[in-house]
């Protein structure tokens, strides 16, 4: 079944994409949730007016976005965990750790912003891609060192 998406979806895709899903997947889930409307001739129309709508707006955003990244490009965090023997940590390195981690170096972002599956398990450092745009992603870098004691 052909749907057009109200709201970006990640794996599937952006906002006023027509894409082709399972019928019951689109009955069950992405209509009655309002996430996606079925690809007829009038809702294919009123989506597209609503982007043109929004077209300037989304651009701004865009530019908005490519500011920031400049900011961001080359940023290494450093967090420190807890680890044991070997580079294990106690816990995990989540997403919100690194939003707290940049929130402390003046970058207000959000949870939409990073990667949903990014958890990090051992001492190093890693390259996480941030997604600040559907156009515009970053590179940055975590370190992840362990805690000191006193």
């Amino acid at each position: 079944m052909k749907v057009i998406l109200k709201h970006d979806l990640e794996g599937y895709g952006f906002m006023g994409d027509i894409i082709e899903v399972k019928d019951g997947f689109a009955n069950n889930y992405l209509i009655p949730r309002g996430i996606a409307l079925p690809a007829t001739e009038g809702n294919v129309k009123h989506v597209r007016d609503i982007l043109s709508q929004k077209g300037r707006k989304l651009q701004r955003e865009k530019e908005k976005a490519q500011q920031l990244a400049k900011k961001l490009e080359g940023t290494i965090i450093v967090i420190r965990k807890k680890a044991g023997e070997g580079g294990k940590l106690f816990g995990s390195i989540t997403a919100t750790d690194i939003l707290q981690a940049l929130k402390e170096l003046g970058f207000e972002l959000t949870r939409k912003n990073v990667p949903t599956k990014t958890n990090i398990r051992e001492l190093g450092i890693y390259t996480i891609t941030l997604r600040l745009h559907k156009d515009v992603s970053v590179d940055i870098k975590v370190d992840v060192k362990p805690e000191e004691e006193d």
